[in-house]
This record gives C-alpha cells, structure tokens and sequence, in this order.
C-alpha cells in the first residue's frame, strides 16, 4: 500500500547577512524532504524555484528584496556560441564519470583547492571532511556526482579537476554545487564546461531543462549563469524565456 502524501510543513530561517549583496539581509523559507515522496516534493519544488541541500528544500524569502531569481537553460534549443565552442573543443579530451553520490579524499581536497581560489573567506571554507561528506550523501532523491578528469595515460586514471553534485529531477537536471581547479591556467573556463556538459547530457536523455539555481541581480559573481540561451527565469506569472535586450540590460522584473 502506498503511504499518502503529506502536505510538507515550511519553516523560515532568522534573517542572516546576505553573502552575495553587501548590507542586505538574506532569510529562507524551506521543510524537510523525507519520506517515500521525498523525489516527487524535490520536483515539485524545483519547479517553483526551490533548491536541494542534503534533505531541505529551501528558496530565498527576503523581506524587501527579489534580487535572486531562479533560472533554468531550455536544452532542446540551447546552441552553444564562439567562445563556448572553443571551451567545448578544448576540454574535449576530459574524461567525464557518473559516479554514486559518495564523498572522496579527491574530491574533498579539490573543494579546499576551488574555495581556496574562488572564495576564500566564503561561508564554506570552515568545511570539513565530515560536513563535505554530509553535502554529498545525505540526498533523499536521485543524485549523483559527475567527476571530471585529465586523461587516462597507460592505463592510469588522470587527476581529478572538476565534480558535481546533481540531483536528477523528472524534467532536467539540477546541479547542486560543482567545483573544479579553478586556479589551472591550462584549464580555463572549466566551470562553463561543467554547464556545457550537463546542458548536452539533459538534452541527451530526453530532458527539457538544467537548472542553474539562483542568479543575483547586482552580483557579478553570478553573472555567467545568463551565459546560456535560451535561458528561462521564474517571475510571479511562472517561468518564461528572457530576451537577450533583457539580459544585456539586466532589466527584468
């Protein structure tokens, strides 16, 4: 007999110090993900702007503030441009593994290596091993991680340089939180080639949409999440395709 669903309980968070706008303050709404519907809540809030960490579904709720905004790449028509061709041919000799959702000492010391590079001083450089393990084991859905290495040379498996975390919705994929060696000048652009091949992935097992999670309005850290057309934004009448006048003059409601 199958358990019947339960209408999930919200809770919201204490307003804490945005991370991403200077003197804003950031507050959350979420509830937990368990149970034997933990997959289909996930999609369903998913699609209404939620995100996944480890068993909470949550979305920004900040009181005079709608500066975040979910966006999600539109794979059937997405068409890579110049620039992103070029990352495409140059990265095509990584060697890319589905893997189960479990934490490694490589992929924690890759972690500590992006951070390091790209956010020191950010809210997850204190992460140990045991809270990198939490974020990467504790999924009530369908997650997986996607490891991304240098070539096999005589039969030994290259280094690793980028990782995923992606949760696999009914409609697309999520990506969770990727990192990669940000700071090897042989590699640029890794982290757009991570999009790139979870956009070609999606597309090839028949699902419609990547989700990007939230892009900032003001934040430049966040500016490469519009980089991929067509990109759809959620906005009080539901998701819709933003328009390139739109993007390049960052002016949407």
């Amino acid at each position: 007999m199958t358990a019947p669903f339960r209408f999930p309980r919200f809770f919201v968070t204490s307003p804490q110090p945005c991370p991403y706008l200077p003197g804003r303050q950031e507050r959350k709404v979420f509830t937990e993900l368990n149970g034997p519907h933990a997959a289909e809540l996930n999609d369903a809030l998913g699609r209404i702007g939620f995100r996944r960490s480890q068993s909470v579904a949550y979305r920004p709720s900040c009181a005079g503030c709608a500066a975040c905004v979910s966006v999600r790449v539109f794979t059937p028509d997405w068409t890579p441009n110049a620039t992103q061709r070029k990352l495409l041919k140059r990265h095509a000799d990584v060697e890319v593994t589905a893997c189960r959702p479990w934490a490694t000492d490589e992929q924690f010391r890759l972690l500590r290596r992006y951070l390091a590079s790209r956010h020191p001083g950010g809210g997850m450089t204190g992460m140990d091993e045991d809270d990198f393990a939490d974020m990467v084991e504790h999924s009530p859905v369908n997650s997986l991680v996607l490891e991304y290495r240098e070539p096999t040379v005589r039969g030994r498996r290259g280094s690793l340089i980028g990782a995923c975390l992606t949760d696999r919705q009914a409609d697309g994929l999520s990506m969770i939180y990727s990192f990669f060696a940000a700071d090897d000048e042989r590699r640029p652009g890794l982290g757009n080639f991570i999009i790139m091949d979870h956009i070609i992935r999606a597309r090839d097992a028949g699902l419609r949409y990547v989700y990007l999670g939230y892009w900032v309005k003001g934040s430049s850290r966040m500016a490469y999440k519009v980089r991929y057309r067509p990109i759809e934004v959620l906005g009080p009448a539901g998701w819709r395709t933003l328009t390139d006048a739109e993007i390049a003059a960052r002016a949407w409601a």
